[in-house]
C-alpha cells in the first residue's frame, strides 16, 4: 500500500511533458550532427528526478498550505489524504533534491569536462531547477499560489529544457533554438492551464491566485487557445527560416489533437471532465516534438 503512495505521489504521468524539452533540444542538435546517447540518457535521469521533486513538493505544499482541502476539485494529494506523512515526504523532499543535484552535476561534467566555467552555469541553472521545483508551492508565498507559475513553466519547460540540453551537445547558443523552446514552453504552460481551469473553484476558495482565477474562466478559454496556437505558430516560422522542405511540417499532424483539447477546455465543465486533457495534452506535446524530430532528418 505504501509503494502504491509512493507511485502515486510521484504522477509518473508528468514524465511525457518533462521529457518533450529533452527530446527537442537533442534533435535540434542532431540535425547539427551533435548527439551522444550518454548525454541524453543522463538529461533524462536528471529531469526524472527534478520531475518527481517537483510532483512531491506540490503534493507536500498544497498539504501544508491548506490548498488540497475538501474543496479541492481535483485529485487528492497522498499527504492530504494520509497516505504518506508530512515527514516521510520531507525526507523524499531531501533525497530527490541531492539526486537531481547530483545527476545534474555528472550530466555537466559528461558534456563539458574540465571547461568549469560552463560546468559552473550549468550547476547554477540546476540549483535553479531544485529551487524552482520546491518554491512553486512549498514555504513562504509561493509562486505557484500567486499567479507565477506560467511565467516558470515556460522558462524551465521551455528556454532551459530545450535551450539548456541543445547546448550539453553543441557548446553553442543558436538563436533560432528560441523558436522551438518556445513552442513546447508554450505547449506545458497550456497543460498547466487546463489543470489551473480544472481547480478554478477549489483554488479560488483557498486563496490560490492562478491565472485563471485571476482573469475568469472564460478568459481563461481564450487563453489556452492562444497558448496552443502561438506554440504552432513558433514551430512553423522556425521551419520557414530553416527554409525546411515541406515534409518537415509533419507536426501539423498533431492540429486535429490540439483542437480537441481547445475545444474541450471551452466546453468541458467539471473537473471530473477536464482531468483527462491534461494527459492528453502531455501526450500531444510529446508527439508534436517526436514530429518535429522527424520533421528535422526529413528536411
Amino acid at each position: 500500500m505504501e509503494l502504491k503512495a509512493w507511485i502515486q505521489a510521484f504522477r509518473l504521468r508528468t514524465l511525457p511533458l518533462a521529457f518533450s524539452s529533452i527530446f527537442l533540444g537533442s534533435f535540434l542538435a542532431s540535425s547539427q550532427g551533435m548527439f551522444d546517447g550518454v548525454i541524453l540518457a543522463w538529461s533524462l535521469i536528471t529531469t526524472l528526478f527534478l520531475q518527481v521533486l517537483s510532483n512531491l513538493a506540490n503534493d507536500y505544499g498544497d498539504a501544508t498550505s491548506g490548498v488540497d482541502g475538501d474543496q479541492r476539485t481535483g485529485p487528492k494529494r497522498t499527504v492530504s489524504a494520509g497516505l504518506i506523512s508530512k515527514k516521510a515526504m520531507k525526507r523524499a523532499l531531501i533525497v530527490f533534491s541531492v539526486l537531481s543535484l547530483a545527476s545534474g552535476f555528472y550530466l555537466t561534467f559528461l558534456a563539458f569536462g574540465d571547461q568549469w566555467a560552463q560546468v559552473s552555469v550549468f550547476v547554477v541553472l540546476g540549483i535553479a531547477a531544485v529551487a524552482a521545483a520546491i518554491k512553486y508551492t512549498v514555504g513562504k508565498n509561493p509562486y505557484g499560489y500567486a499567479g507565477f507559475g506560467d511565467f516558470f513553466v515556460l522558462l524551465f519547460f521551455g528556454f532551459v529544457g530545450v535551450g539548456g540540453s541543445y547546448y550539453l551537445y553543441t557548446h553553442a547558443l543558436d538563436w533560432a533554438v528560441l523558436l522551438p523552446a518556445a513552442s513546447c514552453g508554450l505547449l506545458a504552460v497550456g497543460v498547466l492551464n487546463v489543470n489551473n481551469i480544472r481547480d478554478i473553484e477549489s483554488d479560488q476558495l483557498s486563496g490560490k491566485y492562478s491565472i485563471p482565477v485571476r482573469i475568469g474562466r472564460a478568459a481563461a478559454v481564450w487563453y489556452q487557445w492562444l497558448l496552443l496556437a502561438l506554440a504552432v505558430v513558433c514551430m512553423v516560422v522556425f521551419f520557414m527560416i530553416q527554409r525546411a522542405s515541406w515534409e518537415s511540417y509533419v507536426f501539423l499532424l498533431c492540429l486535429p489533437l490540439l483542437g480537441r483539447n481547445a475545444w474541450a477546455v471551452k466546453t468541458k465543465t467539471t473537473s471530473n471532465e477536464l482531468d483527462p486533457y491534461l494527459k492528453q495534452l502531455a501526450l500531444t506535446t510529446l508527439l508534436f516534438v517526436l514530429l518535429v524530430g522527424l520533421g528535422l532528418y526529413l528536411g
